[in-house]
């Protein structure tokens, strides 16, 4: 209220909902947003809690050790990460190592996968992104990839699986059940196949602004 008496341009946020029980923190940020709309003022919100930071923002900014990664609308940073580290941070994904062979098709835990990505060099190592929603289980021999559901806990909207296959431990969000122990394949459609350039160093995975 103090802040937002004389009517500022901008108004800084750091973590307001940091110490608020689950439901408290919903309802404040409905509250918060209100405001927002309300008022006309631009609010700079910064946030550790990635569910709130899609949630609540028109524009996202993602940093890591001070450097701007990506900006973009929450839908765009979520579909469309500019590298592993934004997909890892942003939501939860299966980050594979690639190699891209050709325009539009990637070899993926020893498979052939079609993707919708081209312009790579043949043969270069990618970074390939999955998200674990995108990720369909079926029947053995139905899909690309085979493996053996190893946990499975029931979350509500969905069950959240890990499947052992080729020696990754992949994360599948689905609405059907898939009981621990059953033998399954991995299926990805094209569009849900991300492919990214993998950084030569560490200094490379921060991103210009004007980028």
């Amino acid at each position: 209220a103090r802040a937002l008496i004389n009517r500022p341009k901008l108004l800084l946020l750091d973590e307001p909902l940091g110490a608020l029980d689950l439901k408290l923190r919903k309802d404040m940020q409905r509250e918060l947003k209100n405001i927002q709309r309300e008022t006309g003022i631009t609010f700079i919100y910064v946030t550790h809690d990635q569910e709130e930071a899609l949630s609540m923002s028109d524009t996202v900014v993602v940093m890591a050790d001070g450097a701007i990664q990506q900006i973009g609308s929450p839908t765009d940073i979520y579909n469309e990460p500019i590298n592993a580290f934004v997909a890892d941070f942003i939501g939860e994904s299966n980050i594979l190592d690639g190699v891209m062979l050709c325009d539009y098709k990637a070899k993926i835990a020893g498979h052939v996968f079609e993707c919708l990505d081209s312009g790579f060099a043949p043969n270069e190592k990618v970074d390939v992104v999955i998200r674990p929603e995108d990720v369909e289980l079926v029947a053995p021999g139905d899909g690309i990839i085979q493996g053996t559901v190893t946990h499975m806990i029931f979350k509500g909207v969905h069950y959240e699986m890990e499947v052992m296959a080729n020696g990754f431990e992949w994360l599948v969000h689905s609405t059907s059940m898939f009981p621990v122990g059953t033998k399954v394949s991995i299926h990805v459609d094209p569009y849900n196949i991300q492919i990214m350039n993998k950084p030569v160093s560490e200094d490379e995975e921060a991103v210009a602004i004007n980028e």
